[in-house]
């Protein structure tokens, strides 16, 4: 008999979901972190402790510029860094805590050390050697930087470095366009400091529907951020206080040259598989690092598992969470399921900006037939009355059939409100199934069903 029945290595949100779905499925569970905490990368210096800033900054955003408007008088609140940084570890310790508990009421053994495998079926932790019939690769993903580049963590940051800051800086690099410079990059940008986003792309958001990425480049430039598109970083050089930032822009071959206090890298992140052994035990990787897997989530060695932001697909906590519990479904027997069609993506900034599915640009790629259902927040009551009336719903729906195949949205809970178009989506609803639907009012979400009747005879408020 083995020791476990599983063990889960890395302890992100792919790995604590998949090590807590196995020991409900009733398999003998551990789950190897190395981590004083649990949680990975999303809990600890990732997802929650960005959203706790993002959080923070807006509420400051809205006694600066909105507070006045509803008849709420007084000084603005003052920034206290310290504090917010502390709210925001308070915030991370509830949730890493959670975990904890969950792997105690799940009876889930926690392996604490960096885990390998030296062989099928074993996985050494330390000195020991534990034995598993089924092994859950969850290691997840580490940023990426660019060549000439030497991240310090105090001038020169990742994301991590940017969630613990010794203070605001003035001025502030960010070099990437993705969601996590311009969540980061909003956040310095509330709190008073000059923000400018260097992206080598011409547009901000790679991937994205081009018309929503347009329109969050223009509030977000509102908002005071500045773009330079088309650029090329050349290298970072640094002093004891600021660094200097040289790129190059494609369209003229031009030198540039811009100073900062911080510059914060946010140019992807890459698959994290560093001691774990996989060279010699002969695990298949992808020329981008990837762990390679099969359609239930195997490795080409039997009874090696991955899941997350170490195998192919996008690095998103929610998707490794799926991951996981369809792989647990798997090695307990059952049948385990991820639709990868329906995988909302979010970017937290205010405006939130949401989407799922297809994008304008994919179904002109496919040659596929489609309509467009459109509602602005400027035509829902209850974002008009809550200074959240910038941005849009965008529907995409079959031009003969109405299924729905995309949904972009940017405005107000934008990450909420896709997601009764992500369960119309797993149901193949039709546009005119989420048009006839009854909504309550005042809602943002009547925003949503105002587009799903654009791709019909037409929306009521526009």
């Amino acid at each position: 008999m083995a020791d476990y029945d599983v063990i889960v290595i890395g302890a992100g949100p792919g790995g604590y979901v998949c090590a807590i779905r196995c020991a409900q499925l009733g398999l003998k569970t551990a789950c190897v972190e190395a981590r004083d905490t649990l949680g990975g990368t999303c809990l600890n210096i990732g997802c929650i402790p960005s959203k706790a800033l993002l959080h923070a900054s807006h509420a400051l955003h809205e006694a600066e510029h909105n507070f006045a408007k509803m008849g709420l008088k007084g000084a603005a609140p003052k920034v206290d860094w310290k504090g917010m940084l502390a709210y925001k570890d308070d915030v991370i310790g509830q949730n890493t805590k959670g975990i904890e508990f969950l792997f105690k009421k799940n009876k889930v053994d926690w392996i604490k050390g960096f885990g390998s495998i030296p062989a099928a079926g074993q996985v050494k932790v330390g000195d020991t050697t534990h034995n598993a019939k089924s092994i859950i690769i969850a290691s997840g993903s580490t940023p990426s930087t660019l060549p000439g580049i030497e991240v310090d963590e105090k001038i020169v940051v990742t994301s991590e470095g940017a969630l613990a800051l010794g203070k605001v800086p003035k001025k502030m690099v960010v070099i990437g366009a993705g969601v996590i410079g311009l969540e980061l990059g909003s956040v310095y940008a509330r709190l008073g400091a000059e923000v400018e986003v260097i992206e080598y792309l011409d547009t901000i958001t790679p991937g994205m529907d081009s018309e929503v990425a347009k329109n969050f480049q223009k509030i977000l430039s509102k908002q005071g951020l500045k773009f330079t598109l088309g650029a090329a970083v050349q290298g970072v050089k640094t002093t004891k206080t600021n660094a200097t930032v040289s790129y190059k822009l494609k369209k003229d071959d031009s030198d540039h040259q811009v100073v900062a206090d911080v510059v914060l890298v946010a140019t992807g992140r890459k698959p994290y598989t560093e001691g774990l052994g996989l060279d010699a035990l002969g695990v298949e990787l992808s020329e981008r690092g990837q762990i390679k897997t099969d359609g239930h989530w195997q490795t080409n060695i039997k009874g090696v598992y991955a899941i997350g932001d170490c195998i192919a697909g996008p690095m998103l906590a929610h998707k490794a969470e799926d991951e996981g519990m369809a792989v647990a479904e798997v090695v307990a027997g059952k049948h385990g399921h991820v639709n990868y069609g329906v995988i909302p993506g979010v970017v937290y900034t205010n405006p939130e900006v949401a989407s799922v599915g297809a994008t304008e640009e994919m179904l002109k790629a496919e040659g596929r037939a489609y309509k467009v259902g459109k509602f602005s927040f400027m035509g829902n009551g209850r974002a008009k009355a809550n200074f959240a009336a910038d941005g849009f719903v965008k529907i995409l729906a079959d031009k003969d059939t109405d299924r729905i195949l995309g949904a972009h949205i940017i405005g107000p809970a934008a990450g909420d409100l896709i997601h009764e178009v992500c369960v119309a989506m797993e149901f193949g609803a039709s546009a005119q199934d989420l048009a006839l639907t009854c909504h309550a009012h005042p809602t943002f979400s009547e925003a949503v069903r105002e587009a799903a009747l654009a791709c019909g005879d037409g929306a009521i408020h526009a």
